[in-house]
């Protein structure tokens, strides 16, 4: 092979090494070629998703969905009274939306945008969602529409310009302004719990109690003679309304009043928690309003009792541990148990659970205060409960015996 030919070979290599960097180059979006930082959906959000201070979410005939604000006391959503806004979906939101980059150009045609879902949320048909994002050096106004269905991604467009894009991720955002909030309510378990009192508005009661926190299953109380509990399951259930309690919805109490036929429940615990449930419905939904107090007489009970198991305990241990000694074993077997302070100090362990159940109390009543509460409807039935729900159906009146064929009459005598 001559020099010619080697070199001749070498520029080609050149030539077509430059041709697929160009290719390469092309290939990326415009933004990326300005360099790293603006391959992002929104550069600005780089690093500074903890300056964003408010989140405006506009649908179509710019109608304003949601308004989330940080507050001195937290992020609120003002179409619900300020209340407080689940924060970690939130962030969760903010972090995807400042990781996002874009992947690949689409249409600049407003013509093609509603294929996209990224067409101006001025127009009444509009499918996607702008988001305005509020605290930053600069403002950030965008249109999020579909997501891919072909490789995933969203599909976007920066509120103002003709450009739209291909994002990574999938940038969901809450159109339903109540999706936005912080929804666990409270979370008291049927253990803890010892009775359910219900109370109809025409005065009639249903009670289920427990006579022992280690009981398996509630009671209910005052069966009519001639009735039977029913199932243990449905008797259980009154109690299970408090654990895990989520709402729907919310409003400011001022405008949801109880009707004038509110369901009354109170939730009696064995340390001596009690919430009181104010209940009723309002076109086809399910509101409520609590309030949490102290017992001081069941919480003095209560103590007593948890401080008695201590020391039944405590003892039981030192027991097997000195008995372990005298057989002359070691180790955990023979170690002396740790004296918990219902022993050690029984003044100061009573003051430290009263401190724990006020505290409790208060926490409840600052998330309770002010506000009416949109159930689901699993959990109102349990709040709506009637003394016949939980007993054995009545049995149902025997069938007739089958009418006897009327006697022939008898022939006459010939």
């Amino acid at each position: 092979m001559n020099q010619k030919t080697l070199i001749g070979l070498g520029l080609a290599a050149l030539v077509a090494l430059v041709a697929a960097v160009v290719l390469n180059q092309a290939n990326k979006p415009r933004s990326e070629a300005g360099g790293e930082k603006t391959a992002y959906l929104v550069p600005e959000l780089r690093d500074h998703v903890n300056d964003v201070a408010k989140v405006v979410v506009t649908g179509a005939e710019n109608k304003t969905l949601a308004t989330l604000e940080r507050t001195s006391g937290g992020w609120t959503l003002a179409e619900k009274g300020g209340y407080p806004v689940d924060t970690g979906k939130l962030r969760e939101f903010l972090l995807k939306l400042a990781d996002a980059r874009l992947l690949e150009e689409k249409t600049s045609n407003k013509d093609k945008y509603a294929t996209l879902g990224v067409g101006d949320v001025a127009d009444k048909d509009a499918k996607g969602l702008q988001v305005e994002l509020g605290g930053l050096a600069a403002p950030v106004k965008l249109i999020v529409g579909s997501t891919n269905a072909r490789g995933g991604g969203t599909f976007v467009r920066r509120a103002g310009e003709a450009q739209s894009w291909l994002a990574s991720g999938t940038l969901t955002v809450e159109k339903n302004a109540a999706d936005w909030l912080r929804k666990d309510l409270a979370d008291i378990p049927a253990s803890r719990i010892a009775s359910v009192t219900i109370t109809h508005a025409d005065g009639k009661r249903v009670r289920v109690y427990k006579d022992a926190e280690g009981d398996a299953n509630f009671k209910v109380a005052d069966v009519p003679k001639g009735r039977e509990p029913g199932s243990e399951f449905t008797a259980n259930g009154l109690a299970s309304t408090l654990g895990g309690l989520r709402f729907d919805d919310v409003l400011p109490a001022k405008d949801a009043a109880p009707g004038d036929k509110p369901v009354k429940a109170r939730y009696a615990t064995f340390d001596g928690l009690v919430v009181e449930a104010t209940a009723w419905e309002n076109d086809g939904k399910h509101d409520v309003q609590f309030v949490a107090s102290l017992d001081a007489a069941q919480a003095d009970k209560g103590i007593a009792a948890a401080q008695a198991k201590a020391k039944a305990d405590y003892d039981t241990a030192a027991a097997a541990a000195e008995a372990a000694k005298k057989e002359g074993k070691s180790g955990d077997a023979a170690a002396e148990p740790v004296k918990p302070l219902a022993v050690g100090d029984p003044a100061k362990d009573r003051e430290n659970r009263l401190a724990a159940l006020d505290k409790e109390v208060a926490d409840l009543n600052a998330r309770f205060g002010g506000w009416t509460y949109v159930l689901p409807a699993y959990k109102y039935a349990n709040i709506d409960k009637s003394l016949d729900d939980l007993l054995k159906p009545l049995d149902d009146k025997k069938p007739a015996e089958a009418k006897k064929p009327a006697a022939k009459p008898a022939k006459p005598a010939k």
